[in-house]
């Protein structure tokens, strides 16, 4: 079995956190995900482009396009989850990947209460493996 590619459903993933710097695991993630077929959302309202991709300046721009997300993979820091949280609520997106570093407990389980799945994985092990 191959564990470079995964047979799972292709996602459409909002990566919150999107680096330009290479080394940056958020910027690793999203190279892996696109990789692996999936479409990857760049979300950091620091940046206008990565790499010559829109990124976008919060979840909210990204509901706006009216395409569902299936998971968003969170690279930032738990106090800033919490001022995206209700963003990151009304988005709906089935999952949310709590990256090693930005686990939140009220946050995760804020979003098991509206039925949206908190996993704490690192996605990138995730997709090494075939489990994303």
């Amino acid at each position: 079995m191959s564990l470079e590619k995964s047979n799972s459903p292709k996602e459409n993933v909002a990566v919150l956190g999107a680096s330009d710097l290479p080394d940056r695991f958020a910027h690793r993630a999203d190279a892996k995900l696109r990789a692996h077929g999936h479409t990857t959302y760049l979300v950091n309202p620091k940046f206008k482009t990565i790499e010559g991709r829109k990124v976008f300046e919060s979840l909210m721009a990204i509901k706006d396009l009216g395409t569902p997300i299936d998971t968003v993979t969170l690279y930032v820091n738990p106090k800033i989850l919490a001022a995206e949280l209700n963003q990151l609520i009304e988005l709906k997106p089935r999952r949310v990947i709590f990256n090693p570093g930005t686990e939140d407990e009220a946050c995760e389980a804020k979003l098991e209460s509206q039925g949206i799945k908190a996993q704490r994985a690192c996605t990138l092990v995730l997709l090494d493996t075939g489990r994303f």
